[in-house]
C-alpha cells in the first residue's frame, strides 16, 4: 500500500475507510507514506518490493512545489532495506508461550506490539524477555541480505539531495552491521534504544528536528502497517 501527499499533482482530499485497511491486516506489504496533515493518495496497487518502489520514483520523479518539497525519507529496517530473516511467530511463542500467543494475536489482529507488551511485566520477566528477543534479532543478524533495489534508491536520493534516515525496533548491533557490510549509512539511524519507539511520534519527530524539516516534508517506508504507518498517524494525532 502507497500513500501519497500533496507531492503529487494527482493527490485528493480523503479518509481512509477502516474496511481498506483491514484488507492489509494479515499482510506485509512495502508502503511508502509521505507525512501530510491535508492528502492522502491510495493507488490501486501496493508495492511488493523496494525495487518496485525504486522504479517508481526514477520513473515518475518530478520537482514538487517549494511548499512541499520533499526533503528526507525515513526507512524502517527489517523486511524494507533488508530480506525477512526472523522468524516473528517463533520470537513471540518463546517469549509469551503458546496460549498467551494465541490470545495476544486474537486480540491484536494487525500484530503483535511485543515490545509494549513486556512494558508492565517484572523487571525479571522483562529481563528474559529482551534476552530471547535479542537471541533471535543476533540469529538473524548471521542471515542479514539487502532488499534488492536499496543501493540503487539510496542512490537515487543522495542525486536529488534527499536525506535518508532510519528507525527500526531492532538492535543497535543490527543497525551497525547493515552499515558496515553493505556501505550504505542512514542518519540518523535510531534503534529501539532510543526512547520512545515507533510507533510513538517521538523517533520521527526527533528525526525531523535533526534534520530542520517539518513532518511534512518526510516519507517514511516501511512493511509494517502497525509500526510504520501507525507512527506517522501519530505524529499528527
Amino acid at each position: 500500500m502507497l500513500l501519497r501527499s500533496t507531492l503529487s499533482h494527482h493527490s485528493l482530499s480523503l479518509q481512509i475507510p477502516s474496511h481498506f485497511l483491514s484488507k492489509y491486516q494479515n499482510h506485509h506489504k512495502f508502503m511508502p507514506l509521505f507525512l501530510s496533515k491535508s492528502f492522502l493518495f491510495l493507488p490501486t496497487r501496493p508495492f511488493s518490493s523496494i525495487s518496485n518502489f525504486t522504479s517508481y520514483m526514477m520513473s515518475s520523479f518530478s520537482p514538487p512545489k517549494p511548499k512541499t518539497r520533499l526533503r528526507g525519507v525515513v526507512f524502517d529496517m527489517d523486511g524494507t532495506l533488508t530480506v525477512p530473516v526472523i522468524d516473528f511467530p517463533a520470537m513471540y511463542r518463546a517469549v509469551l508461550g503458546e496460549d498467551e500467543y494465541k490470545r495476544v494475536k486474537a486480540e491484536n489482529p494487525t500484530g503483535i506490539d511485543i515490545l509494549h507488551h513486556i512494558e508492565n511485566w517484572s523487571p525479571d520477566l522483562q529481563r528474559h524477555a529482551y534476552q530471547t528477543i535479542a537471541d533471535f534479532e543476533r540469529q538473524g543478524l548471521d542471515r542479514l541480505q539487502i532488499m534488492p533495489g536499496t543501493a540503487q534508491l539510496c542512490g537515487f536520493l543522495d542525486s536529488k539531495k534527499i536525506r535518508r534516515g532510519l528507525i527500526t525496533r531492532n538492535i543497535k548491533e543490527a543497525v551497525d552491521l547493515f552499515h558496515n557490510r553493505f556501505g550504505i549509512t542512514f542518519s540518523p539511524a535510531l534503534s529501539r534504544e532510543f526512547r520512545p519507539y515507533k510507533p510513538d511520534p517521538g523517533p520521527l519527530l526527533h528525526i525531523c528536528s535533526t534534520w530542520e524539516v517539518q513532518p511534512n516534508e518526510v516519507m517514511m517506508v516501511g512493511d509494517s502497517l502497525k509500526d510504520d504507518i501507525d507512527v506517522v498517524f501519530n505524529t499528527f494525532r
